[in-house]
């Protein structure tokens, strides 16, 4: 692609060259991001950067590169949805463990976008999480988190905070504590 009259490689193509350098939970990140579609308001840009039909194109094209296999592997793990690289890896442990596919951007009443939203979670069991990165130590963000949190709890929600700790750890910590919340009535 041409960007500013200088040819650059496509989000794409960059994507399926990091399959052969990175390890697959971070590909899978990487190609989250490329995929998910931009928040109005918070972003300048209105498209993504990529879309899985074009990733998956991208991939049948060079068939014998240094990845291919990984990049294949990691095309099928991709959603759009995650708003971080860390929200990405809580969904991966929690269905390395064996747990069901959480829905991502999980809002409190479906069909109202003005409805709070958890970063994923399980509508069915009421199960809502979140992950809070470090721009959710500003006292404004502060603020819209805890009025997501208390609505979420008034609605009768379970619901889960997790940190830069957690990601440390692997999410051992979430996957248990969802695993328990599911077992629970």
């Amino acid at each position: 692609m041409t960007l500013d009259g200088m040819r650059i490689s496509t989000p794409a193509r960059t994507w399926l060259d990091l399959a052969g350098l990175i390890p697959l939970e971070d590909l899978v990140a990487v190609g989250d991001q490329l995929i998910r579609q931009p928040r109005p308001g918070l972003e300048v840009r209105v498209e993504p950067w990529s879309t899985l039909p074009q990733l998956r194109h991208m991939i049948s094209k060079h068939p014998k590169l240094k990845g291919i296999v990984k990049a294949m592997e990691a095309a099928e793990l991709l959603r759009p949805g995650a708003d971080s690289a860390p929200e990405t890896f809580l969904r991966l442990a929690l269905t390395a463990a064996g747990l069901p596919e959480p829905e991502l951007q999980l809002r409190i009443t479906d069909a109202d976008q003005d409805s709070p939203a958890a970063d994923l979670g399980y509508r069915e069991q009421r199960i809502a999480i979140q992950y809070d990165g470090g721009h959710h130590l500003s006292r404004e963000q502060q603020s819209r988190d805890n009025r997501r949190d208390e609505a979420f709890n008034a609605a009768g929600w379970r619901y889960f905070k997790f940190n830069a700790d957690d990601l440390s750890r692997g999410f051992r910590r979430a996957v248990i504590q969802v695993r328990l919340a599911f077992r629970s009535p």
